[in-house]
């Protein structure tokens, strides 16, 4: 499977007469956009900027319903559910289009069977941070730190692909990590900024900010090389060779969306995608833009959920 870390974007500014012609084949109804993840999440912000953007090329109000818990089946079950007219769609990360399967037992669809890929959203990363009064001041002092304290130091986490990430770190590091779910990654930050928590995988977004006022130290991104947009932050990558967890988020419909809906939906979303003031917005939150046709967001859906199957395995965690 090719491994993405970052795509290079490229601004583009819609035509007019491109505009018209999407806009004048929507029905002029409302589309519910729902986000399987809570409010603030990166997840939510991508989808609210690519959202505005996409609106009036459709013609189309887009109304965004955020459905958090059950590590995204909540959500991605609401849209399983909803008929395929192109007015229910959702952005979804790939924990519940992917990695689910490898971490939820009896999980009540396929991603690969009942939703219809779209388009692709975004590329990011996570970042690991701690407290800015923490000792720790870098990712090696962070793995020696967990290793003069096995099992107690705790780190948050709200999503299967991070608790892969945490169980990967303290494999290839030799050390015990204590995990600790939550229903969101605003709400782990929050913990370790107060000192109930060692660490969390935040948002690279928000985490500049914080970064600045004094509120975390971010310690190394998950994917295989630096982002970017913080190239100041090392990659885990850089410490422990191989470690590769780029995020990313795409849209998709129930299944039997019809092809010119999806034909329709998908050239849009490109569209704004490539939409100069989105790629600023997006790069304001150390995300790109992932630039995927149905076809190709299909074969890439399945190919992570084989992956993620045989990281689990590899790292022995079991589906719950």
């Amino acid at each position: 499977m090719e491994r993405r870390t970052f795509l290079k974007a490229t601004g583009l500014v819609l035509t007019l007469p491109a505009t018209r012609a999407l806009a004048q084949l929507g029905s002029g109804r409302t589309i519910r956009m729902v986000v399987p993840l809570p409010a603030g999440t990166s997840n939510d912000t991508a989808t609210r900027v690519i959202s505005a953007a996409l609106s009036p090329l459709l013609g189309q109000s887009i109304v965004v319903d955020n459905k958090a818990g059950g590590a995204g089946l909540i959500g991605t079950m609401d849209v399983v559910r909803a008929k395929p007219d192109g007015l229910t769609l959702m952005c979804g990360s790939l924990s519940p289009l992917a990695a689910n399967v490898a971490f939820v037992k009896n999980m009540p669809y396929d991603p690969r069977r009942d939703l219809t890929p779209v388009a692709g959203a975004t590329l990011t990363n996570h970042v690991l941070v701690v407290a800015p009064s923490s000792p720790i001041r870098t990712f090696a002092d962070f793995i020696a730190y967990a290793r003069q304290r096995s099992g107690q130091v705790t780190i948050g986490y709200s999503t299967a692909v991070v608790q892969l990430q945490i169980a990967t770190i303290s494999k290839l590091a030799g050390i015990e990590l204590r995990p600790v779910p939550y229903r969101g990654a605003p709400a782990s930050v929050t913990d370790v900024m107060a000192g109930v928590l060692t660490a969390t995988m935040a948002n690279p977004g928000p985490t500049i900010q914080q970064e600045k006022s004094d509120q975390l130290r971010p310690l190394a991104v998950t994917s295989l090389k630096r982002n970017p947009a913080t190239p100041d932050w090392p990659a885990i990558s850089e410490t422990l060779p191989g470690f590769d967890f780029p995020s990313w988020n795409a849209f998709v419909g129930p299944v039997g969306l019809p092809p010119e809906q999806v034909s329709r939906l998908g050239t849009a979303i490109t569209q704004a995608l490539k939409q100069i003031d989105v790629v600023q917005r997006l790069g304001n939150e150390a995300t790109l833009p992932l630039i995927m046709g149905p076809d190709e967001l299909k074969a890439y859906i399945e190919a992570e959920v084989a992956k993620y199957v045989q990281l689990a395995k590899e790292s022995d965690i079991q589906a719950e």
